[in-house]
């Protein structure tokens, strides 16, 4: 059993042949999907391929590219969406300080946002994060302090520092296609210590593909191939990964009910 813990299903290069791309999928042995929204404007969208595909589930947020044309949205607008069945978590959200698409502190209050209605809700937190680890860590920290909410950093790139002080945090991590990558060296090293039941696996697709698929559009069945990839790094079997990491994804998204 593999799960694709953040794939993007309404995105160009996916959304176009959806059903086939799932279908593909489902033969690679992936049960499950978390599609991931970034902005209001999918919500509906999200929720609806949720509500028509059994192994779908759906989040909501704002991702921090976003923040400058989501800056009012209000808590109670989220908290609402998170009331569907079908929705299973907060996000995607965080901080990007390489693109720098949105005003930093919009960011940064948006985020906290997101935080407070993981904390109210219990749903857990995505979490992207890009050349902020000061502040997505500082921010964390602050928070939790204020009561704790489930989250995880999706697609982990960042340092090994970030890495434990996430870990520390009670945080879940998830490993994209970028781990294949052969300038990834030290991400590999890191992958080999994380906790077995803080580590997930996702494609971020359409984005990312992992080795041997780099330069096409990625898909949800690909986690197949990030997943034996950093198996053997792990010194495991990919049924020995699928298993720990499908049992982490049921714990973290309990709503889904997996």
């Amino acid at each position: 059993m593999l799960i694709d813990s953040h794939c993007h299903l309404e995105y160009e290069g996916l959304v176009e042949d959806q059903q086939a791309i799932l279908e593909r999928a489902r033969a690679a042995g992936v049960d499950a999907f978390l599609n991931i929204s970034t902005r209001q404007s999918e919500w509906d969208r999200v929720v609806a391929t949720a509500e028509r595909e059994n192994d779908v589930w759906a989040s909501v947020g704002i991702h921090p590219h976003e923040a400058d044309s989501h800056a009012d949205l209000g808590e109670a607008a989220l908290r609402e969406a998170t009331h569907h069945p079908r929705v299973i978590a907060i996000g995607e959200t965080g901080l990007d300080y390489y693109y720098d698409k949105s005003d930093r502190q919009v960011q940064q209050k948006l985020f906290r946002m997101h935080i407070s209605v993981a904390r109210e809700t219990g749903l857990p937190l995505i979490i992207h994060t890009r050349d902020a680890e000061d502040d997505t860590a500082e921010i964390l920290s602050d928070e939790m302090e204020k009561g704790a909410f489930p989250a995880l950093i999706h697609c982990f790139t960042a340092s090994a520092d970030f890495g434990r002080i996430v870990l520390d945090l009670g945080l879940t991590i998830s490993l994209s296609g970028i781990v294949t990558f052969k300038n990834a060296k030290d991400l590999q090293e890191f992958a080999q210590k994380i906790p077995e039941d803080r580590l997930l696996v996702e494609t971020d697709s359409p984005f990312l593909a992992p080795i041997p698929h780099r330069g096409k559009s990625c898909e949800p069945a690909y986690v197949r191939d990030t997943a034996e990839f950093v198996a053997a790094l792990r010194e495991e079997s990919v049924e020995h990964l699928g298993q720990t990491t499908s049992r982490n994804f049921a714990k973290l998204f309990a709503k889904a009910g997996l």
